[in-house]
């Protein structure tokens, strides 16, 4: 196979096999419920409309003939009589180095290495982000996905919607921690180390999983669930010398849910 042949080939395998093998994968974990997985579900419907674009733009491409891409509309020729500017001067033996081997290897090595990256994707099941990475990024600090208005609405009672990211930022930054002394809650997520019992906690997703970031809410409660354990929790919030936390009536083992993130 000529070196032409392979760095088109490459060229293409490169760009419009990969964009469609990517596309591709967007739209089968779309079907199959499983997306939600590395991107927020309200970013769902651009990630697919954009995916469908891109797959009909590559099956008009595969009109185009190998090299067509980079065809500049022009015929370079030759710089002289009997003299090939890649191939340097028949007539004087010399020959002059070819760069476009060095640009043929690294087409084909980078069009080996995205399609290795791709069936990576096809042939691994999604698997959600883990209890080592979330403690990873939980710093201490109050969550940054929450605002005051939140803290307002759960002084009003209207937390029934609330789960581990909104009551962590209601314990973070809460200015009057006994305001929310006595209220009931049951919140689910897995089991990572805390004082006096363990810290449950989900990751919370404003975009996609680059972005996640770790919520824990305390739980109060003799002898903790191994860490990663899924569980929910049921208990009253109690101010403990100006700290909240959750103090458990139970503790039940469940599965992971099958979309394991807030958002």
């Amino acid at each position: 196979m000529s070196e032409h042949l392979l760095s088109r080939l490459g060229a293409r395998l490169l760009g419009v096999g990969l964009a469609a093998a990517l596309a591709a994968v967007t739209i089968a974990l779309a079907l199959t419920g499983q997306l939600s997985l590395y991107i927020n579900p309200s970013s769902a419907w651009f990630a697919v409309s954009m995916s469908v674009i891109a797959l009909l733009g590559t099956l008009a491409s595969v009109a185009l003939p190998l090299g067509a891409e980079a065809d500049h509309g022009h015929d370079h020729g030759e710089t002289r009589a009997g003299v090939d500017h890649e191939r340097g001067d028949p007539q004087r033996g010399d020959h002059a180095p070819r760069p476009r081997t060095l640009g043929l290897i690294a087409t084909v090595t980078g069009g080996i290495l995205a399609t290795g990256t791709t069936a990576a994707i096809l042939l691994t099941p999604p698997a959600t982000l883990s209890a080592e990475l979330a403690m990873s990024r939980d710093t201490g600090a109050a969550p940054l996905f929450q605002g005051s208005d939140m803290i307002a609405l759960a002084a009003t009672g209207d937390t029934a919607s609330f789960g581990v990211a909104e009551w962590a930022s209601v314990f973070a930054t809460a200015t009057n921690p006994g305001a929310f002394d006595g209220d009931e809650v049951t919140l689910t997520g897995f089991v990572t180390p805390g004082d006096g019992g363990f810290a449950l906690t989900r990751l919370v997703i404003t975009h996609c999983v680059i972005d996640a970031q770790a919520a824990t809410v305390p739980i109060s409660v003799t002898g903790a669930p191994d860490t990663g354990t899924w569980v929910t929790v049921t208990g009253t919030i109690r101010d403990i010398e100006g700290r909240l936390q959750v103090d458990a009536a139970s503790v039940d083992v469940v599965d992971q849910p099958q979309d394991p993130y807030e958002y």
